[in-house]
């Protein structure tokens, strides 16, 4: 079965800050970062549970993977996975975020 993947406006404009950013210094590693990311979402719709807990949220439907030093954070319900947010691994989650 296949997931639906949804991503949220934060998440998307997550996306956009952080291509922008990168891209400053090095447009190349800033479309690779981007890629990474787009890759591990897509492979969501197959294998939701792959990614950990959130550990800042210890609940089993709210999870992240790591794209380079970015966390995907997203939430599975029924047989969607929602996209919630990208932030940077050393960034702290806001508990505002709610994936």
């Amino acid at each position: 079965m296949a997931y639906r993947i949804k991503w949220s406006p934060k998440a998307a404009e997550d996306v956009e800050a952080l291509a922008s950013y990168i891209s400053q210094d090095s447009p190349v590693y800033a479309a690779a970062v981007v890629k990474k990311i787009l890759d591990i979402t897509r492979n969501l719709s197959y294998f939701p549970f792959a990614g950990r807990v959130v550990p800042e949220f210890e609940e089993d439907r709210i999870r992240e993977q790591f794209a380079y030093s970015y966390r995907v954070i997203y939430r599975i319900e029924g047989e969607t996975v929602t996209i919630a947010a990208v932030i940077h691994g050393k960034r702290l989650l806001e508990k505002d975020i709610q994936p």
